[in-house]
């Protein structure tokens, strides 16, 4: 074996590498996740039947029973992996997958059932609990054997069913419910309390076996039209039309859910309207352990299509010899009145069976055209398959052979019956889009799912179904089929259950070192570089191609053309996705550090941080992991994609706490929070800034640090400014500079007094504010500008800038607040950060506002807004969207500015900016003032004013206020004396705060109500 870090050779005595000491990983390759069917049962009451019996007589007791369910279960594919005593435990869908796993389970536990009740002693009595989940599987080997164990919370829920059912009684779960509905038939027992188990769980009993045919099971479930396949059509229409002078023989070959029974079906639907007679069979997993189970459907459907002949009901059982006509009752199981059928050898008994089933199928083509389909040929019994070889090979004219067939299951004799091989292929794109068309809709809302969907299922017909049908299940799309619509965002399209076996038996197909080239390309991704993956794999040249070449051809790591590199990728993505979740977590592990390795030691691989961090987090190098994540974080800062920045530093968080304790680990996690801050400033996320704040500040107190302290607390206390009301956030504020002084760091004391400027501003402190944001504009206009760890001198600038702007226009002193403004589009304009850009942008609207130009507002805010949109810096969009609707309000432009203010204010709510759902409410009240809903108004404007006084904010409870008075019609005494009492209360705070134009505009108004009342008295 190789190490992972450094590919040099390990003895398999060595626990770490001799070359680089790094401890060796020990993945167990027996272990893997398993989506597979658990059956439990046990005998009830199987201590008082054994209790008083000697051991020898306790065992003869219950051993009839215990091998009458190990026959049950072994009949029907499954594994016993371990034997309880009185019972057992069994799995189904593995080792070796199967899609069928659940409805297999199913029938094993209804012949269960029906062997331990056959046995006669009413004692023995069982219950059964079926469940279809993800285990872990693995072998355990002892000296004398090897028992298949299984593990995970999977089957418990097994054991709680079986635990819960009644005497002779088979319980479901849901899931194993959906899986093997059609195949069995179910009732519901609703919900049920099982211990362990905080909800009720819905349990299904087994109420018997359905006599539904598979396709029959699949085409109830269909919700798809017939699409394409003309090629294939075609073909099947000449090979019919050869059939006049010889028989001929089709093969439909292809892996489930290609559409192979589809075809068949709808083809020789088509036949049968052009006046062929059809018989038709298949095959069964459940039987094919039963001699002569498919042949006896065979016989079945051509003696019933015979007995329907309206030109010739004769049987054509009469034309037989005695033998023969013995040999048909012997696989139709008849009673045989013929002493001589017995006394045959089995040779000779199997020879007149064939002999009988050829001459049957002779004499009805002989009497019509007719074509015999029988599907699923994978599955058929050996007793049958050399019947059917027979059949296939008749020389008859007017007869078509149709079968279809899994490529693992193809016949041997299939090329010397000469048969045309149809090997069926995905949809192409057209046809997909036309198939989700029928089921989604035609509507162009959902092309982008569609075009997600073609791409995760590969133009599989069946999974583009089951995708479908597990998003309408979900409740992700709703409504009808062929008229459905997407309710909420999509992240991942997952793997329905009914589909996952149907990957795995694939992959189960590829031997073992495939199977590891597989599960490294699954963990690098859907597409991955040859180089890369040769390194990894650590394989000969020969070995490698040897398996390259296997998985092509199996069209699950195929080739893609490529001048720069030689490229590979997963035919779809939920074979990749399959692949990687079979994985145990330890095997993922070593893989994913092998990758890692790899990337870091390749050229240019340290340049991807992002592709690093993704791998070293799997590996659970959690050392690296942080600086990866650290790393991708600041990218995305520069590039301003700041929820991606903050989920990084989410990672690089998770991932130092990880790492064992220590001072210095608590110092970088009081570093990277107060890094991080950037991050969730931008994209809005307001109450996890304000966590990182606190969370820094108690670490940084655990180890005693006060600048780390100080700088937390600033963080804290500017985030508060947006989630708590002025009145604690002032005393945060000034508390906050008050320490920073004192620590002397110039870089926090100018984020504090920033902050505490801000602050002062929400509390409608506007000359407190001035005064902050200068003393922070002074030194970072200076020589010696100091900004705070993870921010820059010239954007700390640019903040100062833009909120003493604002606070210069409130004041109505514009010309100060136009040197300010100019001063940060320059600095916006130099960096072009789009951050930057954004909040000069803002500043600058809120000016033109103040010099009574909405239009030119307008113009200004409607760019910013679509860019804040664009780069996801949602901390700005509701103030923006707010200052939107009040420049369209004041161009008279009411629709549009209710629309946007509604906006607004809804954007403030969800992000938690509480001054910000204040102002646009007091706006979206004018709005719907100016469209006629006065008492809608007045209910709004009395709601923030109300607010905005408990919660500090006088600057808007003087909006507020003002703008109750505008809505407010003067009808009567009362109401007048209303908009007095409102208008001076406006006036007294503006007064006081400093807020000359909305002063003025009080007072104007109260002005012109005294003097109207003077003229008119």
């Amino acid at each position: 074996m190789l190490c992972t870090v450094c590919q040099s050779t390990i003895d398999p005595g060595d626990s770490r590498c001799p070359s680089c000491g790094a401890g060796v990983r020990r993945p167990d390759p027996d272990s893997e996740r398993r989506f597979v069917t658990i059956l439990r049962a046990d005998v009830i009451d199987s201590t008082g039947l054994v209790a008083e019996l000697d051991p020898e007589e306790a065992v003869s007791r219950l051993e009839p029973a215990l091998a009458a369910m190990r026959g049950a279960v072994r009949q029907f594919g499954g594994i016993v992996s371990k034997e309880l005593g009185d019972g057992l435990a069994a799995v189904f869908g593995a080792p070796i997958a199967d899609d069928n796993h659940a409805p297999m389970a199913c029938h094993a536990a209804i012949e269960l059932v029906r062997r331990v009740a056959s046995l006669g002693d009413p004692g023995l009595q069982v219950r059964v609990g079926l469940h279809s989940g993800h285990v872990v599987a693995y072998m355990v080997a002892s000296e004398f054997s090897k028992v298949y164990e299984i593990g995970g919370a999977a089957q418990h829920l097994a054991a709680r069913l079986e635990a819960a059912a009644e005497a002779n009684q088979i319980y479901a779960s849901e899931a194993c419910q959906k899986l093997a509905e059609g195949h069995v038939r179910f009732e519901s027992l609703g919900g049920k309390s099982l211990r362990g188990f905080s909800q009720p769980v819905p349990v299904y009993r087994i109420v018997g076996a359905s006599d539904l045919s598979s396709w029959r099971v699949r085409r109830a479930r269909s919700v798809s039209r017939f699409v394409d396949r003309t090629t294939e059509r075609a073909l099947l229409e000449r090979t019919a039309g050869n059939a006049g002078a010889t028989r001929q023989t089709v093969l439909l070959l292809g892996d489930a859910g290609i559409g192979k029974s589809r075809l068949a079906h709808e083809f020789v639907q088509d036949l049968k309207a052009d006046g062929w007679r059809l018989i038709d069979a298949e095959s069964s997993p459940n039987l094919q352990g039963a001699p002569f189970s498919t042949l006896k459907r065979i016989l079945l459907s051509a003696l019933d299509a015979a007995a329907k002949d309206p030109g010739s009901p004769r049987d054509p059982r009469r034309d037989l010899s005695v033998i023969q006509q013995a040999a048909l009752d012997a696989v139709l199981d008849l009673p045989i009145s013929n002493p001589h059928w017995d006394e045959l050898e089995p040779h000779a008994r199997g020879r007149a069976i064939s002999d009988a089933s050829c001459a049957i199928v002779r004499s009805l083509a002989d009497r019509q055209r007719m074509v015999v389909l029988l599907e699923d040929l994978h599955w058929i019994d050996r007793a049958s398959d050399v019947v059917v070889a027979a059949i296939a090979s008749l020389q008859v004219a007017g007869l078509l052979v149709l079968f279809t067939s899994r490529p693992n299951g193809m016949p041997v004799w299939i090329a010397r019956c000469q048969a045309e091989i149809v090997a069926m292929r995905p949809l192409d794109d057209d046809s997909g889009l036309a198939m989700l068309a029928d089921m989604l809709g035609s509507s162009e809302t959902n092309a982008d799912l569609k075009s997600r969907i073609i791409s995760h299922t590969a133009n599989v017909p069946l999974f583009i179904e089951e995708v479908c049908r597990g998003l309408r299940d979900s409740g992700t799309l709703r409504g009808q089929w062929g008229d459905l619509a997407l309710v909420r965002p999509i992240d991942e399209l997952g793997i329905p259950t009914s589909i996952q076996g149907v990957i795995a038996a694939r992959l189960d197909r590829v031997s073992k070192q495939e199977r590891s080239v597989l599960q490294i390309a699954a963990t690098l991704g859907p597409r991955s570089n040859e180089a890369l993956l040769r390194k990894i794999a650590a394989l000969s040249e020969d070995v490698l191609q040897g398996c390259l070449v296997a998985l092509d051809r199996a069209e699950l790591l195929v080739r893609i053309d490529s001048e720069l590199e030689n490229s590979l990728e997963f035919r779809h993505e939920m074979v990749r996705q399959v692949t990687y979740d079979s994985m145990v977590e330890k095997v993922r592990e070593d893989i994913h550090a092998r990758v890692l390795s790899a990337l870091e030691g390749s050229e240019g691989g340290a340049d991807d941080p992002d592709k690093l961090c993704y791998h070293a987090t799997r590996a659970k190098d959690w050392d690296k992991s942080f600086s990866y994540a650290r790393a991708s974080a600041r990218r995305c800062l520069a590039r301003s994609a700041f929820t991606d920045a903050a989920d990084y530093f989410e990672t690089a968080m998770r991932s130092l706490d990880m790492t064992p304790a220590s001072p210095a680990r608590e110092a970088s996690a009081v570093d990277v929070r107060i890094e991080a801050r950037a991050a969730f400033i931008a994209s809005g996320q307001i109450a996890e800034w304000l966590n990182l704040g606190k969370e820094a500040g108690r670490r940084a107190d655990a180890i005693n640090d006060i600048g780390r302290k100080v700088a937390a607390m600033t963080v804290m206390a500017a985030a508060q400014n947006f989630y708590g009301t002025p009145v604690e956030a002032v005393t945060v504020g000034e508390e906050v500079v008050r320490l920073a002084q004192e620590w002397g760091n110039p870089g926090w004391l100018n984020a504090a007094q920033y902050g505490l400027g801000q602050v002062y501003f929400l509390a409608g402190r506007y000359r407190d504010a001035d005064r902050f944001f200068a003393r922070a504009c002074a030194q970072l206009s200076g020589p010696e500008a100091s900004a705070p760890f993870g921010s820059t001198p010239k954007y700390a600038l640019l903040l100062c800038c833009m909120m003493n702007c604002i606070t210069h226009t409130v004041m109505g002193e514009l010309d100060a607040a136009e040197q300010l403004q100019q001063q940060a589009a320059a600095i916006a304009e130099e960096t072009g950060r789009p951050y930057d850009r954004v909040a000069a942008a803002y500043s600058g609207g809120w000016l033109e506002l103040g010099r009574g130009d909405p239009a030119a507002a307008a113009a200004i805010l409607e760019d910013s807004f679509v860019l804040a949109q664009k780069h996801g810096i949602r901390l700005f969009v509701p103030v923006l969207a707010c200052h939107l609707g009040i420049a369209y309000l004041e161009q008279g432009l009411f629709d549009r500015a209710r629309g946007m203010l509604t906006e607004a204010r809804e954007e403030a709510r969800a992000v938690g900016y509480t001054s910000a759902v204040l102002r646009s409410s007091i706006y979206l009240a004018l709005a719907t003032h100016r469209l006629g809903d006065v008492r809608a108004a007045q209910n709004m404007l009395r709601e923030a004013r109300n607010t905005a006084r408990q919660q500090g904010f006088s600057g808007l409870e003087a909006e507020a206020l003002f703008g109750e008075a505008v809505v407010t019609p003067p009808s009567d005494a009362a109401t007048k004396a209303a908009i007095l009492v409102a208008l001076r209360a406006a006036i007294a705070i503006a007064s006081e705060s400093g807020a000359l134009p909305l002063k003025q505009k009080a007072e104007a108004m109260l002005n012109d109500m005294l003097a109207r009342d003077d003229r008119l008295s």
